[in-house]
């Protein structure tokens, strides 16, 4: 891995959760001071007593206002509003800014109307545990892990290259991409596959009301199936509201492919069935082993290369 060059004298982390805790926490030795910036005392004084941070503050202004990289890491919305109402006349000039919320285009719009001289970038990185909250922050979190980067009016040449700097800094691996694409993509392999799994537990929790033995022989297809509806419900509630649209254009696409199974299934079509079955099992283990070729490979930095006209993700069509 390529030593990055990133440093900065004051960086501060808004919102000490997994997330923010763990980015603080793996710049550790890239800063010279760090203040977390977080509306929960309990949070706070967990921050100060495990050293993730050198201060902290419940206060914005305060937390953000000599800094010369701001982080913003609480809920999507909250970001959204911190960075339409609040953060453009707190921050100095030449500030590099920049998120890691999981949705795009609502934050990355906001950016753009920020303060001329202000350097702001969204981002968001692909990584996470089950395990909420500042005790299972892990400075390790990024490492390895794709980090998307999605520009905004706000973002110069100049934020670019430092914003590619922080994401090597993490041991992560910058994909450069447009808010809009991101906000699609995301829909497919996060949002939806959260809204499927929480139907299947609402189908499986009303079908058991009559007949407990639903629970009782679950066992792991079931379990693996139904993990993400057990994710914090005010996270994806925030998430899954600021990408309604995305959401929804994968949800029709997904019930097209559901209806189409069911007619196989309900007119007798066994073995056309089975042959529209070999595709997506082959689908699946392609993917699976270029996953596991790109988190042996290591650091490697990549511009998505956008869709040919007419065949973006998320046009709807």
């Amino acid at each position: 891995m390529t030593q990055s060059g990133f440093r900065t004298k004051h960086l501060a982390v808004v919102g000490l959760g997994l997330m923010g805790a763990s980015f603080a926490l793996a710049l550790r030795d890239r800063a010279d001071i760090i203040t977390g910036v977080d509306s929960s005392a309990e949070t706070r004084a967990y921050a100060i007593q495990h050293g993730i941070v050198d201060r902290v503050t419940d206060d914005l202004k305060a937390g953000v206002m000599d800094a010369e990289t701001v982080v913003l890491a609480a809920p999507v919305r909250v970001i959204r509003d911190i960075v339409s109402l609040q953060i453009g006349s707190f921050l100095r000039s030449n500030t590099l800014l920049i998120d890691i919320g999981s949705t795009k285009h609502d934050i990355c719009e906001a950016m753009g109307r920020l303060p001329i001289g202000i350097h702001a970038i969204g981002g968001h990185p692909m990584t996470g545990k089950e395990t909420n909250g500042i005790a299972a922050a892990d400075g390790t979190l990024y490492v390895g892990r794709p980090f998307v980067l999605c520009a905004t009016r706000r973002t110069t040449p100049a934020t670019r290259l430092r914003a590619l700097s922080l994401v090597e800094a993490l041991g992560a691996q910058a994909v450069e991409m447009d808010a809009e694409r991101h906000d699609s993509i995301v829909a497919g392999i996060s949002h939806l596959p959260y809204i499927l799994s929480a139907s299947l537990v609402a189908t499986i929790a009303n079908e058991a009301r009559r007949d407990e033995a639903f629970w009782e022989l679950a066992a792991g297809g079931f379990r693996d199936m139904s993990r993400l509806a057990a994710s914090d419900i005010k996270m994806m509630g925030d998430i899954i509201s600021t990408n309604s649209r995305a959401v929804a254009v994968l949800l029709a696409r997904f019930r097209v492919q559901l209806a189409i199974m069911e007619t196989m299934l309900l007119g007798g079509e066994y073995d056309k069935l089975v042959e529209s079955l070999f595709p997506v099992r082959q689908a699946r283990l392609d993917w699976v082993e270029k996953y596991e070729q790109k988190r042996q490979n290591g650091q490697v930095h990549r511009t998505i290369t956008p869709p040919a006209a007419g065949h973006g993700a998320g046009s709807g069509g």
